[in-house]
């Protein structure tokens, strides 16, 4: 429910207010409409993921929900690494930019553990 609520907030922020999210989180402008349209594009698939948490928050026990949590950590790892680069390799900053690193890193360990626990393995038994 967590996940659900973060990303379809931050989805429905860049669906109607991409400019400022892109200024809290790296500091930057969106100077193009081709990057305001990405970053649309971005709050739609936030959206999306959010809605999929959603309407799986009550499905621990099966494949879906266990793929589910996969996809978000590979996510989570990858959000993390773009966005460590932004601020250390192409020196963007915005307030929310470190908050959000955290954010993902603890959200990325969250998933391996819930990998790992005996609420995602598989109904044959098996992880």
């Amino acid at each position: 429910m967590v996940t659900a609520a973060a990303e379809s907030t931050t989805g429905l922020a860049l669906l109607g207010l991409p400019m400022l999210v892109a200024s809290l989180l790296l500091g930057a402008s969106l100077d193009t409409p081709a990057a305001v349209a990405v970053a649309r594009v971005t709050g739609t698939a936030l959206l999306s993921l959010g809605v999929a948490c959603w309407l799986a928050r009550h499905d621990e026990q099966s494949r879906a929900a266990r793929g589910l949590v996969a996809a978000l950590l590979l996510y989570n790892a990858a959000v993390t690494a773009v966005l460590v680069h932004a601020g250390t390799g192409l020196g963007l900053f915005g307030a929310g930019l470190w908050p959000a690193v955290v954010l993902h890193v603890a959200m990325a360990a969250w998933c391996i553990a819930c990998l790992r626990s005996k609420n995602l393995i598989r109904q044959d038994g098996h992880p």
